[in-house]
Parts: C-alpha cells; structure tokens; sequence
C-alpha cells in the first residue's frame, strides 16, 4: 500500500475506515471533482474509451516529460457513481509519477469497501478505468525507460 500516491492512499484509507451508511455519500462527492476537460479534447480526440463502463466513460493519461501523470476523464454527470471513480483517480492520483500511478493497486476499489456499497457492475466499471489507466501510463513510461 505504502507505493500508491500519498494522497490516493490518503482517500483509500478515509473510506475503508469509514461507516458503511456513509460510503456512498462520500463517494458521491467525488462526482464534482473531475476537472472540466481541456477545449482540445471537447471532442474526445485521442482519448480512450472504457467499454466495461455503462454510460461513456473517456479517459486519457499523459506522461509528463518530468515524469509525472496527468489524468483526464470525462464522464456524464448523470453516471454520478462512475464518474465519482474519475474524481477519486483525478484527486488521488494529481501530481503522481509514472511508478506511482502504476503501483495503484488493481483491486482499488475493494480496498475502499466500495463493493459492499455498489453493485458489482460499478466496481467493474471503475476497476476497468484503473486498468486502462495503468495501460496508457506503462506504455508511454516504457520509452522513457522508467520502471
């Protein structure tokens, strides 16, 4: 756990402690932390589509030249539970380097407790936009000969 990003980490932890009556609220809540998009990519140029997810999911990772990883979803704002995955990743994951993104572990969202909260099918959902996350990341990191 001690490799995810601090802050990612931080939001982990707040939930897996947390009440099981609130996690859905607090989840919630994280569906107004997706940054807008930027105007070049209002049209989803050179985003990636998460099949797995039931409304349109699109997301695009970009390796920085220092290293870090800038994360950019877009998501409806009436999918509030799919799009609330986007805010956590948004949040948890801003300022992240490459390893770090790729040291979130994969069953995030179990970790959280999310799965006794939401159905099976959200959790898939948002397992898939980690995943596909992760992909972008490894394959721009490899030319850069990071780990």
């Amino acid at each position: 756990m001690s490799d995810m990003p601090p802050k990612l980490a931080e939001i982990v932890d707040e939930f897996a402690t947390a009440p099981r009556d609130v996690v859905l609220e607090m989840l919630l809540e994280f569906a107004d932390a997706v940054p807008p998009l930027p105007a070049e990519l209002a049209g989803h140029e050179g985003m990636e589509q998460v099949p797995e997810c039931q409304t349109q999911f699109f997301l695009k990772a970009i390796v920085q030249p220092d290293g870090t990883v800038v994360s950019l979803f877009d998501c409806p704002p009436e999918a509030p539970t799919t799009r609330a995955f986007a805010g956590i990743l948004a949040e948890g994951l801003a300022g992240a380097s490459a390893a770090e993104v790729l040291a979130v572990p994969d069953d995030l969202y179990s970790r959280m407790g999310l799965a006794q909260a939401i159905s099976p099918l959200r959790v898939r959902g948002g397992t898939a936009i980690l995943a596909r996350l992760k992909r972008q990341v490894a394959e721009q990191a490899a030319p850069l000969g990071a780990e």
